[in-house]
């Protein structure tokens, strides 16, 4: 039976201790993601973004925790900007509009719960 990349990659982070900002490395002029955890409950998903990257204003119908690892990024919600910074982590509300900008190249995990 032939595996899934979501089990391969699982295999590779497994059940050993793991330096999280290490999952993926950043890419020039790209946001890279790795998901870690996909569960009907929710997931965990590993990001990196390039100074001056993205992802545009939408919407989730979930609450999302970001939670930034390396760098300093801007997120919005409702319009309303916040700066992040190096082991800083916020709130995601569901159902409020929200963007994310690297202000400086950063690394987060972001974690929706799905309830």
């Amino acid at each position: 039976m032939k595996q899934t990349k979501e089990q391969t990659d699982r295999e590779k982070l497994g059940t050993k201790p793991i330096r999280l900002v290490s999952v993926a490395a950043y890419q020039k002029d790209s946001v890279v993601s790795r998901m870690i955890v996909n569960k009907k409950s929710g997931t965990v998903t590993f990001f990196a973004f390039d100074k001056g990257q993205g992802l545009s204003e939408h919407t989730a119908p979930f609450d999302a925790l970001a939670h930034l690892l390396d760098g300093e990024a801007e997120i919005a919600i409702s319009g309303k900007p916040f700066l992040l910074k190096t082991g800083e982590m916020m709130m995601l509300p569901a159902n409020e509009p929200h963007a994310l900008k690297a202000v400086k190249k950063f690394k987060m995990m972001l974690i929706m719960i799905r309830s």
